[in-house]
C-alpha cells in the first residue's frame, strides 16, 4: 500500500486499535451503541477541557503560554475518538467523506444566504 487513502486508514487504524481494547463496533446492540456515543462524547469533551488548556485562557494570568504542541496532540487525540463515534453508528470513511460534502454544501448554501433564518430541513438529506 503505497499510497493509502488516508482517511480510510485513519478508520482502520482506529478499528484495529479500539479492537485490541476490547471495542468491537460491528453487531454492537442498541444499548451499546447508546453507551459507547455516550462514552466517546465524554472523553471528546475531555479532550476538548485539554485542548483548551493549551491556550493562554486565563486573562487574568500573565504565566500562561501558548503549548502548540500540545494543541496538535489534542487535535490527533480527539480524531481518535471522532473515529471512534462514527464506526460506533456504522459509518466509515467512506460514509463520513460523503457526509462531509454534503454538508459543506449545505453551509456553504447559509452563508451564500446570508444565514438569517434557520431551515430544520436542510441537512435532513445528509
Amino acid at each position: 500500500m503505497q499510497n493509502p487513502d488516508q482517511l480510510r486508514e485513519l478508520f482502520r487504524m482506529q478499528q484495529a486499535l479500539n479492537e485490541r481494547i476490547g471495542v468491537k463496533t460491528d453487531g454492537m446492540t442498541e444499548e451499546e451503541k447508546t453507551r459507547w456515543v455516550l462514552n466517546y462524547c465524554r472523553a471528546m469533551s475531555q479532550e476538548m477541557a485539554e485542548l483548551t488548556d493549551s491556550v493562554p485562557w486565563k486573562w487574568w494570568a500573565k504565566y500562561q503560554r501558548f503549548d502548540e504542541q500540545n494543541a496538535r496532540v489534542e487535535v490527533v487525540d480527539l480524531f481518535h475518538f471522532l473515529i471512534s463515534l462514527a464506526q460506533v453508528l456504522g459509518m466509515s470513511a467512506d460514509d463520513v467523506f460523503a457526509a462531509y460534502v454534503k454538508k459543506n454544501e449545505v453551509n456553504f448554501k447559509r452563508q451564500d444566504s446570508g444565514y438569517a433564518t434557520k431551515d430544520h430541513d436542510d441537512s435532513k438529506h445528509i
